[in-house]
């Protein structure tokens, strides 16, 4: 039995629903991250007090309470989520971490440092996201989105944008597909989901009236480091990409 609870950040154009699965299955962190990851998007992450109120609902659910979250021990007294985003929010029980173990577990809503080799239930994510690590061109990529999951992410808010930025710190190439593509019929960037592109996120120099005076056809990548903006790359070329999920 799975359970399955919502939350909903919203911005004022677009409002995304976090999804928060419960595995009745007892595994290590390492293998709770691994089953995560193949089928939903990662180990949970909690980035606020409603985040967490939704996280223990999804337990009380199932009705266990040692679960999984996806957050780790990476340096000295340094933790971090499974998703590569630093822990801005902590919610460790009285006198936790105690700082002998590296992995991250929930109990009663309050949180405790745990052996990660130890077998627990655990709670997934799935933020509709996900970096695809092959070397695509932005067609190639397109298609796979199209075949596997549901299209190259169109990133048409602030929120989805900030989505994206945390995804694509996996990224193994510079920069990353979007779903943005120029038209030199129309003289526009259009997302490939049908949305006009109202929000952006241009680098300096990049999305700019001057794509009419090349002749290669070009699409809309995000850099991968640095301020995450958006670029403008030859559609040849092959890079990781970002698709969207059911």
């Amino acid at each position: 039995m799975q359970s399955l609870s919502f939350t909903a950040l919203c911005s004022v154009s677009e409002c995304v629903q976090r999804q928060h699965h419960f595995i009745n299955e007892r595994k290590t962190w390492t293998e709770a991250q691994k089953h995560c990851r193949e089928n939903y998007a990662d180990l949970a992450t909690v980035d606020n007090m409603n985040d967490m109120n939704e996280l223990k609902k999804s337990v009380n659910g199932g009705g266990f309470q040692f679960v999984w979250i996806g957050l780790q021990k990476t340096g000295r007294d340094e933790w971090q989520w499974s998703s590569g985003e630093p822990a801005l929010y902590l919610n460790w029980a009285t006198g936790q971490p105690e700082g002998r173990d590296y992995c991250a577990m929930m109990l009663n809503g309050q949180w405790h440092d745990l052996p990660c080799s130890a077998y627990r239930h655990f709670i997934c994510n799935n933020n509709k996201l996900i970096v695809i690590r092959e070397n695509l061109t932005w067609s190639e990529a397109l298609r796979y989105c199209r075949q596997n999951h549901v299209d190259l992410v169109s990133v048409h808010s602030e929120e989805i944008q900030h989505r994206v930025m945390n995804v694509v710190k996996r990224a193994s190439t510079a920069a990353v597909w979007l779903g943005l593509h120029y038209s030199h019929i129309l003289a526009v960037w259009f997302w490939v989901s049908g949305e006009t592109v109202c929000y952006q996120n241009w680098a300096p120099g990049n999305g700019t009236s001057e794509e009419d005076c090349e002749h290669t056809v070009r699409s809309g990548a995000v850099q991968s480091g640095g301020d995450q903006r958006w670029i403008s790359r030859p559609e040849t070329d092959k890079l990781n990409f970002i698709c969207s999920r059911y």
